[in-house]
């Protein structure tokens, strides 16, 4: 497996600002499929760069999957610690407009295992 590219905080800054508005507003129209994209999947290998290690999986689908948090390493099969949301929630989450407890209690975020929730120590990733 080809090792990925380290997310610059300069595009992962600039991706998240592309779609900002929509963030803040969700009546706004949602932003194509690649700056949206984009701006997941920078900010979520930028939570595995700061949270490295391979305690916690988080899932943002269709987008990403990354694997955070030291700790016990899992490699087969389901993880048991798994963080997952939908696009929107992680860049929300991402940015500090919506707090973890919060996501959770809505259904939003998805939490499972004893180690899930430790994601929160990381957030948000980018301030706007």
């Amino acid at each position: 497996m080809a090792a990925r590219r380290k997310a610059d905080p300069a595009q992962t800054r600039h991706a998240v600002l592309a779609v900002e508005g929509w963030l803040r507003d969700d009546s706004r129209p949602a932003p194509d499929r690649t700056e949206l994209a984009v701006a997941v999947r920078l900010t979520a290998r930028t939570l595995a760069e700061q949270a490295p290690g391979a305690s916690v999986e988080v899932r943002i689908p269709p987008f990403v999957a990354v694997q955070c948090v030291a700790g016990p390493r899992h490699t087969r099969g389901t993880p048991p610690n798994v963080v997952e949301t939908d696009p929107r929630t992680w860049l929300l989450l991402a940015t500090g407009l919506l707090a973890v407890p919060d996501a959770q209690s809505t259904g939003a975020l998805r939490l499972s295992g004893s180690r899930a929730g430790e994601i929160a120590a990381w957030l948000p990733l980018v301030s706007l």
